[in-house]
């Protein structure tokens, strides 16, 4: 069981101070050490970056949080707020706690290369922007603005620095209309635009295969049994079946897993499961009615899945990404495998363009680190926080503690990251905030970049956003944090 902060508390003497502080220094200075032959393989730009990281990740092994206290009494700095530059802040504590560094070992980065190096790198990936007090803003175009002009001339005055395409809808004609009204609307409007083409991923949503598949509903109830197959599997009709669009996920379940489906409001846990068929119990419903329809979707937070991120429709938009994007989204990647594929079939384009990682799995926070690994392959790229998917497959309890780890270790690593799903999203389909989303907002300027949706009040969200984060960014550009262990670090760092 773990205790509340509050009652770890234990006054440390100045000595024992810097004999805690030292013994950290010299764990991230090994960690380093270890990690020669990966930080030589990422690219020349990143290198000093990818340093950076395994000091950060040394440092969040441990339980900070006494020592923090001690830190913060003695007037000196606890380590928070720290991730740009982690080694020189220890550093700089054992100085002022009376330890001698070469000066030959002293790090060069500080708060303020650290913050250049990142706002270089969002500068490189999202753009020139008007406004350096806001994040650059994303905005999601829908079909409608394939043929409206005036609304994109309207959305690039009113803030939007980045046009965002998504290829699970619409046609390249429709995606190639929209990026001619973007740079219609930049050269008459003098305001710069970058074109963000979001690769559509694999698309896991439900079919139904067996009762309830003539009326496009199948009625379950909680504690009961049900299947989940293969569209080519041999199964009683009669029975109530479900299948997933995304063929071969079947052969991955393993009994106690959890699957959920619709957004989370249905969860089952896989009983049973063989090459073609699975047996589910549905164990919570938390739906209005208790119905599953076709088309909803299906996440498997515990399930190790074997298909491949990259779909052949994702490899098949290459061309035309290269050709007219400035921006490329990897949506649902799990693993460095798939970053590297997907690399590789760019090169082979014959141009680099640079990536986004979608993270909205919970493969992909677990392997955070060795994403940002393989994203360093290149000299700039940058990370989603994609909040939809993730909030269902990490559950919505967990949501803010992960969204504050993977922007501790992007800025650490010096990425560049995208806050989006929901921002602003009352508002944006009618018109009026709720009290919690406004919050929601401010912690959005934390990012380099946030992205909204599309809908009805989209320009009103604009302003409203620029707003709320004008007069929240004159109160504070960090917070305090204590530092527990972080299992993500522990768990790369264990591998070295």
């Amino acid at each position: 069981m773990e205790f509340p902060h509050f009652c770890m508390y234990m006054k440390y003497t100045l000595v024992q101070l810097r004999t805690a502080v030292d013994s950290i220094y010299q764990k991230m200075k090994n960690a380093e050490q270890q990690a020669q032959d990966i930080i030589a393989r990422v690219h020349p730009k990143q290198q000093k970056s990818i340093a950076n990281l395994i000091h950060y990740l040394a440092l969040r092994r441990e339980d900070l949080r006494p020592l923090q206290d001690n830190l913060h009494d003695e007037g000196l700095s606890s380590l928070a707020s720290a991730e740009s530059h982690i080694l020189r802040q220890v550093q700089a504590v054992l100085q002022r706690l009376g330890k001698k560094i070469a000066r030959k070992d002293i790090s060069s980065g500080n708060a303020n290369t650290g913050a250049e190096l990142l706002q270089r790198r969002a500068g490189a990936l999202f753009g020139r922007k008007e406004d350096p007090i806001m994040p650059h803003l994303m905005v999601t175009f829908e079909s409608s603005l394939a043929s409206d002009y005036q609304a994109v001339k309207n959305l690039l005055k009113a803030g939007m620095n980045i046009a965002r395409i998504n290829c699970a809808h619409d046609s390249p004609n429709e995606w190639q209309r929209m990026i001619s009204n973007v740079r219609k609307a930049v050269r008459a409007t003098g305001r710069p635009c970058k074109i963000y083409l979001d690769l559509a991923g694999p698309k896991i949503r439900t079919e139904l295969l067996g009762k309830g598949k003539r009326k496009g509903r199948m009625k379950i109830k909680e504690q009961e049994q049900f299947l989940l197959a293969e569209p080519n599997s041999i199964y009683d009709k009669k029975k109530k079946v479900l299948g997933c669009t995304l063929q071969g996920v079947v052969k991955d379940l393993q009994p106690g897993n959890r699957v959920l489906f619709d957004d989370g409001l249905f969860e089952a846990v896989v009983e049973s499961a063989d090459e073609q068929m699975a047996t589910l119990r549905m164990t919570r419903i938390s739906a209005a009615k208790p119905v599953i329809k076709p088309g909803k979707g299906i996440n498997f937070p515990e399930t190790e899945l074997s298909v491949r991120s990259l779909t052949a429709f994702d490899k098949s938009v290459l061309p035309f990404a290269v050709e007219y994007a400035d921006l490329l989204g990897f949506s649902f990647v799990r693993s460095a495998a798939d970053v590297a594929e997907l690399q590789e079939l760019l090169k082979l384009q014959g141009q680099s363009i640079p990536l986004v990682l979608k993270i909205e799995t919970f493969e992909a926070v677990q392997n955070l680190p060795a994403l940002l690994l393989q994203g360093m392959q290149e000299p700039v790229f940058g990370v989603m926080i994609a909040r939809g998917d993730l909030a269902v497959e990490i559950g919505f309890e967990r949501l803010s503690e992960i969204q504050e780890e993977i922007l501790w270790l992007c800025e650490a690593a010096h990425v560049p990251v995208i806050w989006a799903t929901q921002v602003l999203e009352t508002l944006n389909k009618s018109g009026i905030a709720t009290r919690s989303e406004v919050t929601d907002a401010v912690r959005a300027g934390q990012a380099e970049c946030v992205m909204l949706n599309k809908g009805k009040y989209l320009l009103t969200v604009l302003a409203t956003l620029q707003d709320i984060l004008h007069r929240s960014g004159g109160h504070h550009i960090k917070k305090r944090y204590i530092f527990r262990p972080l299992k993500i670090a522990e768990r790369f760092l264990g591998n070295i």
